[in-house]
């Protein structure tokens, strides 16, 4: 998938994974997307509750080996 920056929160907990994610999508514009590399099992309902607030679209959601990938495109 097409991204347009990533975001390394591997080793991260709750909330640094979301404030990173927050900080990164506002340099971003519209219709752009965050890859966001994570370690925190609980991003995964983070993530998604953070998208529903704010609007973004969480595209994808994947897990490998306790990593977990969000694809996330700014609104």
């Amino acid at each position: 998938m097409d991204f347009q920056k990533e975001l390394d929160a591997r080793g991260l907990n709750c909330p640094l994974p979301i404030l990173r994610a927050k900080k990164s999508l506002n340099d971003m514009t519209s219709g752009e997307m965050l890859k966001i590399l994570a370690t925190d099992p609980g991003s995964v309902k983070d993530f998604a509750a953070f998208a529903k607030q704010t609007g973004n679209e969480l595209v994808s959601t994947a897990e490998a080996g306790g990593e977990y990938t969000f694809f996330m495109k700014k609104k």
